[in-house]
C-alpha cells in the first residue's frame, strides 16, 4: 500500500516541474495582436473629419482613413490623402504612402500599407488635400511584431487545453481510486 505522504509528494513533484516548464518554455509576451485599433478619431483635418485606424505589424502594417463630410459639408470629390511614417527616435527619414480610395457600402474609406522595419514607437503623419482646403493631423503609435496568423488561436489556447487535460487526469484518477475502494470493501 502507498502511503498518502508519498503519493502527495509525487503530485507537489509533478506540479513545481510542470511550473517550472511552463516558465522556462513562456517567451516574453510583445505587444496585442489583433483588429486595427483608431490613433486619431473623428478630427476635423481640413474640409472633412476623419478618424485613422491602424494594425501596425513589423513588416507591412494597415492603415484605415474613415472620411465623414463635416456639419452641413460634402466630401470633396478630388480628396487626397497620404501617410507619412518615420521612427520616433529619427533613424530613418519619413516615408510617404498614398492611400487609395475603397468605397464600401456608401462609407469613404482610404488604405494603404506601410513598411516598418523593427518594432518600436513610429510617429505617423496623415496629409488631406484637395480644393476645399489642406490639413494635417498626427499621432505616434507602437509598431507589434508580427503573429503567427491562423496558429495563433492554437498557440494562444494550449495553457487551457493542458488545464483541461490536467482536471481530465485528476478526475479519471479519482475514478480508478474509488472503484478500487469499492472492490476492496465488497471483496
Amino acid at each position: 500500500m502507498i502511503s498518502s505522504h508519498n503519493s502527495r509528494a509525487t503530485v507537489w513533484g509533478k506540479f513545481w516541474a510542470l511550473v517550472v516548464v511552463l516558465l522556462v518554455a513562456s517567451s516574453p509576451l510583445g505587444a496585442h495582436n489583433g483588429p486595427p485599433f483608431p490613433i486619431i478619431s473623428d478630427k476635423r483635418v481640413g474640409p472633412v473629419v476623419v478618424s485613422l485606424w491602424t494594425h501596425p505589424d513589423v513588416g507591412t502594417g494597415l492603415f484605415y482613413v474613415i472620411v465623414e463630410p463635416p456639419p452641413g459639408g460634402a466630401i470633396p470629390p478630388d480628396l487626397k490623402i497620404e501617410i507619412g511614417v518615420r521612427p520616433v527616435t529619427g533613424r530613418l527619414p519619413e516615408v510617404m504612402y498614398p492611400m487609395k480610395l475603397e468605397n464600401l457600402r456608401g462609407q469613404v474609406v482610404y488604405r494603404t500599407d506601410a513598411q516598418f522595419d523593427q518594432q518600436e514607437l513610429w510617429h505617423v503623419r496623415m496629409i488631406v488635400k484637395s480644393s476645399a482646403g489642406d490639413g494635417e493631423a498626427s499621432a505616434d503609435v507602437e509598431v507589434t511584431p508580427p503573429g503567427y496568423g491562423r496558429w495563433d488561436l492554437l498557440l494562444f489556447s494550449l495553457p487551457f487545453l493542458g488545464v483541461g487535460f490536467l482536471w481530465f487526469r485528476v478526475m479519471m484518477r479519482k475514478r480508478q481510486y474509488r472503484k478500487s475502494q469499492l472492490q476492496k470493501v465488497s471483496g
